[in-house]
């Protein structure tokens, strides 16, 4: 008998795009997923309550950054903000990254190389952040990104510098979102990287690469990814991150056979 061990959901930023986005969370929420949205500013969140939708990840703050004082501020007060619109969705987790990001994904402020400094300083904040996480029952993950195709100038973006953080705060509400179309694209070894991830694990995200769309369009074996997640013991948020390479509903479709086991 087939299974599923995890809980699926889908961004709706990159999905049925001809559709207005109540209608694309509408149209996931049908098939049978969770739903995950970045930028809640843009977004009428009344209507997306009123879809009935399962919300399990949302952009945790709006601008900032973990390092640079006059950004640290900032980051935190719009975490805050995050918190009361992911209670109104009952969205459990907060997504964050190594620094602000603006158009096309690119960092406001790309850093060259991470110092000492900046790396005390991202412990602090990011400490700072998981109390706030903690005060309001809701978990931040810190995402990795590549740095060669889509992220360029981010400071800690690979896996290692996320896992690092996480293991230095040491709090359950700041968790890793392993993004694996980032990780195959900035390290590879992907069975290796979740295991060695462990319990620092809040989610997972997945594309396939190159194009960063569904499973099965390009080189990631994700049935194999799906063994090994359910063997470790992992049974939380499996998020497709990624564009259709044709009709939205069979890509969700082929995201759903990819992470579906034989029992």
């Amino acid at each position: 008998m087939s299974f599923i061990p995890f809980k699926l959901a889908i961004s709706a930023e990159m999905v049925f795009l001809d559709l207005p986005f109540t209608e694309r969370v509408k149209r996931i929420h049908a098939l049978g997923f969770s739903v995950e949205i970045w930028n809640w500013t843009t977004k009428d969140i009344q209507a997306l309550v009123a879809t009935g939708a399962d919300f399990t990840s949302m952009t945790g703050y709006i601008s900032g950054n973990l390092t640079d004082p006059e950004d640290i501020q900032q980051l935190l007060d719009s975490a805050q903000e995050s918190l009361a619109v992911a209670a109104q969705l009952g969205c459990p987790s907060l997504n964050l990254h190594g620094t602000g990001l603006g158009d096309q994904g690119l960092p406001v402020k790309p850093v060259a190389q991470t110092t000492g400094r900046m790396w005390l300083s991202a412990c602090k904040t990011l400490e700072k952040i998981a109390r706030l996480g903690e005060d309001a029952g809701r978990v931040f993950l810190l995402e990795n990104l590549n740095t060669e195709v889509d992220h360029p100038g981010t400071p800690f973006a690979r896996a290692d510098d996320t896992l690092a953080l996480i293991e230095a705060v040491g709090s359950p509400h700041l968790k890793m979102n392993l993004d694996l179309y980032h990780a195959q694209i900035g390290e590879g070894n992907l069975i290796e990287l979740i295991q060695r991830a462990g319990n620092a694990i809040g989610e997972i995200q997945v594309a396939d690469v190159p194009g960063r769309m569904e499973p099965g369009t390009g080189e990631i074996h994700y049935r194999a990814i799906a063994r090994a997640l359910f063997g470790m013991g992992y049974s939380g948020v499996v998020g497709l991150e990624g564009w259709a390479s044709g009709d939205s509903e069979v890509a969700l479709e082929r995201f759903r056979q990819a992470f579906t086991l034989d029992g």
